[in-house]
Formats: C-alpha cells, sequence, structure tokens
C-alpha cells in the first residue's frame, strides 16, 4: 500500500497506492524532506482547527515533485544521481508519487490525467538535466 525505493540509504521515491484506507493522519515522509506528503480519512463532524502558516525561512536544495494520478496508467523509471537505472514501477488511477532524490523518466502506457506538485519558484532550464533513459524493453517494471 506504500513503497519506499530507495538506492543507497537514500530516498528516490515513495508510493502510495490508490488502496492505501487508513482512518486519522499518517505522514509518509521524513520531518527532513523539503517536501511533505501525507494521507488523512476523517469522519463526518471531525473539525481541523482554521490556522495559518507562520512565515519559515526554509532552504531546498532539489526540486522534490509530487503526482497525483487521475485517471490512465504511468510507467515511472528511477534512475539515481550518476544517472544509473535503479527501478520501473506502473502507476495507476489514485496513485500518488513523490519523487525525492535522483532522476525520473516516464512512459505513458494508457492515456494519463495527473496533478503534479512542486517548490517554486520555477528556474526554467537551470531546474533540471535531461540524459538518455532506458527504453520499455529494459524496464524491470514491478508494479
Amino acid at each position: 500500500m506504500m513503497e519506499q525505493i530507495i538506492d543507497r540509504n537514500q530516498l528516490l521515491a515513495l508510493i502510495v497506492s490508490d488502496k492505501f484506507d487508513k482512518p486519522g493522519t499518517h505522514f509518509f515522509t521524513d520531518s527532513s524532506l523539503s517536501q511533505q506528503l501525507a494521507y488523512m480519512r476523517h469522519p463526518v463532524g471531525k473539525v481541523i482547527q482554521p490556522h495559518i502558516h507562520n512565515p519559515v525561512p526554509r532552504e531546498v536544495q532539489y526540486t522534490q515533485e509530487v503526482l497525483f494520478i487521475k485517471k490512465g496508467k504511468l510507467r515511472v523509471d528511477l534512475y539515481d544521481d550518476r544517472q544509473q537505472y535503479i527501478a520501473s514501477r506502473i502507476l495507476v488511477s489514485g496513485d500518488v508519487i513523490l519523487l525525492a532524490t535522483g532522476g525520473h523518466g516516464f512512459e505513458v502506457i494508457e492515456e494519463v490525467e495527473m496533478i503534479e506538485v512542486k517548490q517554486g519558484p520555477y528556474v526554467g532550464d537551470r531546474d533540471r538535466t535531461s540524459f538518455m533513459g532506458i527504453s520499455a524493453e529494459q524496464s524491470n517494471v514491478n508494479g
């Protein structure tokens, strides 16, 4: 229901299956990550007190992305910081993935609709380095 993909003690990605279903609030990320990911399920009548988020200086070194798969099927290929292929997973409607470190590429298996959330501000071409990835035949799809 939740999978961490780790290479050399470095979290590359965290996948929350559409089947995850537990009451309450569940944080999947360590508090040190610059992108926090949690699941919440509360009963009718639950009150979350109004609040504001205080300005807190933060230093972000790497862009971390969260993808919400609304519809379709997507293969994600994960790479380490040296652009070496590590693993592939198939994401389906309802799945969520946090891309924490390393590299990643995608192939759409079935027409996909997804929402991406990442830190800003966006700095254009300085934000990423593209490289040649693997083919579908080279993937070791698990999922």
